[in-house]
């Protein structure tokens, strides 16, 4: 497990992220110093011309989600993708690992699956290739409405794989809070009788954590929801929030295992992080979620992107799979074991598309008022990618750097 974050300390991830920003109009250079030049649509073929071996990167635990459908390309399309091979990395590292693939000239790493935190990441570094520049080869998903507002935070440099409306949601254990606070006055008045026993994490990496510091400014009324640097109440509220908690956790898991492990008593969670961990048993399944009055949910997505500098032949097979992704039989597959809650980006799939597994699953341990409270709030995407990486870095300097 990973050691806690301290609330008095710089995330030395974050911050190199934020001082690689200072390079982001140079570009992502090749070896040669230049930039790296995506391809454009008439030099990818429609097939790869032999079938490639990709390589795809995961920074937001998306291969839960996606895997089997990625499988199931291969498998059937061995024409294209010969073999896949996955690897993992925390989203604070990723930008880094790949800007130094792309300046040694060799880039590595053909897909990367991400979040919002690494999307925003890449394009503020200018890491990824366009897929506007290949949208007739993608054609033009049926997304949800607010999935296809998320997949306008792609920028045109990724598509939008799976979505959910995400938190913020409060969970907690029963036995120890027996009355939810139902406003972020009541909760500010819960921690401060209950010192230590409330937590959230990072929110530069943690899904979580972003959720509840993007869900306040709707919460509290701050003028400008968009804009981190006019969040007056927020940051004063986070302020005052932070004299009565611990330790900020380095990830959502360690504030899931804290709340297993009676070590606090309630943390910031979201449908899928309240439903998947109870599912795999590494949350008791007794533990409760509540909602904010009033709230306004801050919906999230996970998008694939392909890093400049790969070849005509991976491009393509990379699309090839992308778009065999949002079809619908795929999709369903994203109701997984809740992770996501629901999952699906697209319109059309319901639950009883999904795998017998995935039925199951949601019918033990999942929510039904989650579907009622999904319609009756209203839902608002998550911060562009420049406004992200400014809120992550007041946060560190205003909160946690206190």
């Amino acid at each position: 497990m990973a050691r806690p974050t301290s609330r008095r300390t710089f995330r030395t991830a974050l911050a190199g992220l934020l001082l690689a920003l200072a390079a982001a109009g140079c570009g992502a250079p090749d070896a040669g110093g230049g930039a790296a030049e995506d391809e454009g649509p008439q030099q990818v073929p429609a097939t790869p011309g032999k079938p490639v071996v990709l390589d795809i990167l995961d920074v937001a635990g998306n291969l839960q989600l996606t895997q089997g459908m990625i499988d199931e390309f291969v498998a059937e399309h061995p024409d294209i993708v010969s073999k896949v091979t996955y690897s993992k990395a925390p989203a604070p590292d990723l930008a880094g690992k790949i800007k130094a693939q792309q300046q040694a000239g060799r880039v590595q790493i053909d897909l990367v699956l991400t979040g919002t935190d690494g999307l925003a990441a890449g394009i503020s570094q200018k890491l990824w290739s366009s897929m506007d520049a290949h949208r007739a080869f993608l054609g033009s998903p049926d997304y949800l409405e607010p999935a296809a507002e998320m997949q306008k935070l792609a920028q045109g440099q990724g598509t939008a794989v799976v979505y959910y409306p995400s938190g913020p949601l409060l969970e907690y254990n029963p036995d120890k809070v027996k009355n939810p606070p139902k406003t972020p006055a009541e909760l500010l008045a819960w921690a401060k009788a209950n010192p230590k026993r409330f937590q959230y994490a990072d929110p530069a990496n943690s899904g979580p954590g972003r959720t509840w510091l993007m869900g306040l400014p709707y919460l509290l009324g701050d003028k400008d929801p968009s804009s981190p640097a006019s969040w007056d109440k927020t940051w004063a509220y986070l302020k005052e929030l932070d004299k009565y908690i611990d330790v900020y956790g380095s990830g959502t898991t360690e504030t899931m295992k804290n709340l297993a492990s009676g070590q606090t008593d309630m943390i910031m969670s979201t449908t899928g992080w309240y439903i998947n961990p109870r599912a795999l048993g590494t949350v008791p399944k007794k533990m409760k979620a509540a909602h904010f009055d009033g709230m306004t949910w801050v919906t999230d997505a996970q998008y694939a992107v392909v890093p400049k500098g790969v070849d005509a032949d991976t491009m393509s097979a990379a699309l090839n799979l992308v778009k065999w992704m949002l079809t619908p039989e795929q999709q369903a597959k994203a109701y997984d074991d809740g992770y996501f809650y629901p999952g699906p980006a697209i319109k059309n799939v319901p639950l009883s598309m999904a795998p017998e597994k995935s039925q199951r699953t949601l019918e033990e341990y999942g929510v039904p008022e989650f579907d009622q409270w999904i319609e009756r709030f209203p839902k608002r995407p998550s911060l562009p990618a420049e406004a992200q990486v400014e809120a992550f870095d007041l946060w560190n300097r205003e909160v946690a750097g206190g």
